[in-house]
């Protein structure tokens, strides 16, 4: 398109770019982009890769700490565990893909994320994944979910990654609009930590991986707008597992050569946000021609190239004269390798095709000078409906065995095995603790050191309190890794909210971020980088607030701490306070059908205390288990005790002033159930009072049912075969619906 013709028909709306944004394009380049350079602005200056609604917002969170070597700006964050070993890890998210095509888009979500940990030059080690759907009664939502379970799966088992956990959401917010998020880690020496940068002029560039098609053209636009709106992908990216398992081989060895000063995946935006990037944060600039670049379809144009997103492609940045080696080992592992381009020192991108320049833009001016907008928050009305609700009014159930069965049977609670049975979670042989569990446990290859994992969010708290709800998803994800004895070390976010310029979902992502912040100060862990996902809504409708936060610790010793009983006679306590607090709890909402009120709030001193204390007890050995309490409150972690250990509990409720199903199923922050010997009870008691923590005897362990009673009143008998048949059953029943 002719430059006349783009502003004839005032082109760049119709590519997602307003009008005093193609001014300000303008304005930067001192004359009117061509259409090459005005669709290479529009996906660099898409919200999905810009974030520039939520820069400024971001600034906010803390993200330097001892163990920090890598924070915000780079592929992922990178923490220091010792033994010259480094982990690298990261969330993202490919929710608008997943829409589209579950199967395709979860997986390339999974493509996509081994990739920015490998350009840090770790291998990656593990997966997790944190995803939404709709209720499973709906056939929309049961495609979406067995589908992107199947594309996550397919593609982390071809390329031998062991996915180790996670977590899974259905609610009727995401029956239009599911959210898929992956997050993954990876190990690397230190002295082998690389960067995205293209530093050293005359340094040759080089495609490695797959061909260059028309695929997923202006994913990155299309992931920045409504899913009603008319902006479609191209075609959808479409993911190879075995030619990036042969990738990853070849960028770790190419990185270990010490032939590369930089490398990058190649994502959104493709071969534009890898160039762009790379130079950006070099302060160098980026000379291509798109005549080099290896295509699988005819006639494409340099805008095509540019923008394209097919998958399974890293840009590498070389030492000069380490061409042929370059080239060796890629011909090694069977990659293809071209290449394209090399590194100058003025500053820009440079496009050309068969030597003729077609687009010359500053690197800073697609990156660091893309638009940054503040604009209008507002409370949801909603909100002033839902904080009238007043939980006295809520009758008392008559039969709370068939509460706790109601609630077993719930696929927000429910065993996840339908799930994880599908992924291959031992790959590697580093797995100690899998999916199932508060966090995953895995061993760091050629040290002694043992780290922990968990990802966690909570879209109903968030809905009813993003700033509460977010801060609770901080403290619940850095709760599960000290759970099995982790000490945390930093966390990675995904910030999936609907539109910013909707004053309300602003509002929503503004109150979230402050939460996220005050609990990583409050609990000392960094943010070390993540992702934002926004324009999550269909048709002006949006979904619930889903910030999700995954967690990294590090395990003291050669140990670690599984959830269930292990020994008949344990003793079991309860470690935090329960209050009087049903709003927000997935009993008020599943049983009651009422999603309103309060929400409990976190007491962040309290719930730091709660971890101090509980990281003491584990190096003193003291704890036979240990489990959080969350979805489902105390009788729901109670059951999955006794199902994890395959032992049942005998539980003595204290008697309070407390209503009793606010006692067995509300979702009170800051609480945990652990077990111990008699012999080490006494001591444990004693550390949790020097530490300021509550603690409550509960009961013991022992038989193969579990009881609990008050005031020698039986409240619930119920048998562990007949709650693991309700739990285990619960998703894979639905499934078979016709």
């Amino acid at each position: 398109m002719l430059r006349e013709e783009i502003i004839r028909t005032k082109a760049w709306r119709q590519l997602g770019l307003k009008d005093e944004e193609y001014e300000r394009i303008v304005s930067l380049l001192g004359r009117d982009p061509t259409w090459t350079e005005l669709g290479m602005f529009s996906v660099l200056w898409s919200e999905h890769c810009s974030y520039k609604h939520s820069r400024p917002l971001l600034k906010k969170l803390p993200t330097e700490g001892e163990h920090v070597l890598v924070g915000p700006g780079e592929n992922a964050g990178v923490v220091d565990v010792g033994a010259d070993t480094a982990i690298a890890f990261r969330i993202e998210s490919h929710n608008h893909p997943v829409f589209v095509d579950p199967y395709e888009g979860a997986a390339t979500g999974v493509g996509g994320m081994l990739r920015d940990i490998m350009s840090m030059g770790a291998r990656p080690a593990a997966l997790l994944g944190s995803v939404r759907f709709g209720p499973l009664e709906e056939s929309r939502a049961r495609w979406h979910f067995t589908e992107a379970v199947a594309g996550m799966s397919d593609y982390g088992n071809t390329v031998e990654v062991p996915t180790v956990g996670g977590e899974v959401y259905f609610a009727p917010t995401f029956s239009n609009n599911p959210l898929c998020n992956v997050m993954c880690l990876g190990f690397l020496p230190k002295e082998r930590l690389t960067k995205g940068v293209a530093t050293g002029k005359g340094n040759p560039i080089f495609l490695v991986g797959a061909t260059t098609g028309r695929d997923g053209i202006h994913g990155a636009t299309f992931a920045s707008t409504d899913l009603a709106d008319e902006t479609e992908l191209t075609s959808m990216q479409v993911g190879d597992p075995v030619t990036a398992k042969r990738l990853i081989e070849a960028c770790l060895e190419l990185v270990a050569s010490g032939d590369v000063v930089g490398i990058q995946d190649m994502g959104a935006a493709g071969i534009t946000s890898s160039c762009a990037e790379t130079a950006a944060r070099a302060g160098s600039g980026v000379e291509i021609d798109v005549a080099l670049v290896p295509v699988r379809e005819e006639n494409m144009t340099p805008y095509e190239i540019m923008l394209s997103e097919s998958q399974e492609r890293m840009l590498v940045i070389a030492r000069r004269g380490a061409e042929e080696n370059v080239r060796r080992i890629c011909r090694k592992w069977d990659v293809l390798c071209a290449q394209i381009g090399q590194v100058t020192d003025d500053g820009f991108l440079r496009v050309k095709e068969k030597g003729v320049v077609v687009a010359e833009v500053p690197a800073r001016a697609l990156t660091e000078e893309a638009p940054t907008y503040t604009p209008p928050a507002k409370e949801p009305a909603y909100l002033q409906e839902v904080r009238s609700w007043r939980q006295a009014e809520l009758p008392l159930p008559e039969d709370y065995l068939a509460v706790l069965t109601q609630l077993l049977d719930s696929p927000n609670i429910a065993s996840k095995d339908w799930i994880y049975q599908q992924f291959d979670y031992e790959a590697q042989g580093n797995t100690l603790v899998g999916p199932g569990g508060d966090a995953a446990v895995l061993k760091v290859p050629g040290t002694d050191k043992l780290i922990a994992v968990s990802v966690d969010g909570n879209s109903l708290h968030c809905h009813l309190d993003p700033y509460q709800g977010a801060a609770g998803s901080v403290a619940e994800a850095a709760r599960n890794v000290v759970c099995v004895g982790g000490r945390p070390l930093g966390l990675t976010n995904g910030l999936n909210f609907g539109s910013p310029e909707n004053p309300e979902s602003y509002w929503q992502l503004s109150r979230a971020i402050e939460g996220i912040a005050a609990a990583s100060r409050a609990l000392s862990i960094p943010v070390t980088g993540g992702n934002v996902s926004l324009y999550n809504e269909t048709s002006g409708e949006s979904i619930y607030p889903t910030p999700i936060i995954g967690v990294v610790g590090l395990i003291e010793g050669d140990s670690y701490c599984r959830m269930g009983w292990r020994q008949a006679g344990d003793i079991i306590l309860l470690l935090g306070k329960t209050r009087e607090e049903l709003s927000g709890s997935e009993y008020l909402s599943a049983v009651h059908g009422v999603v309103a009120g309060e929400l409990p709030q976190l007491d962040l001193e309290a719930e730091r205390r709660l971890q101090t204390m509980l990281l003491a007890a584990h190096k003193e050995n003291l704890l036979a288990s240990a489990h959080d309490l969350s979805h489902g409150g105390l009788a729901i972690a109670l059951v999955e005790c006794c199902l994890s250990g395959g032992m049942g509990a005998q539980i003595e409720l204290p008697a309070d002033d407390i209503r009793l199903d606010a006692v067995l199923f509300g979702e009170t922050p800051s609480r945990v159930v652990v077990s111990c010997s008699p012999q080490r009870a006494s001591r444990l008691q004693d550390l949790a009072k020097a530490h300021g923590v509550p603690c409550v005897v509960l009961g013991k362990v022992g038989e193969q049912e579990l009881v609990i009673r008050q005031e020698e009143r039986e409240i619930i008998d119920m048998s562990l075969k007949r709650a693991r048949d309700i739990y285990s059953q619960a998703i894979s029943r639905r499934l078979q619906i016709a």
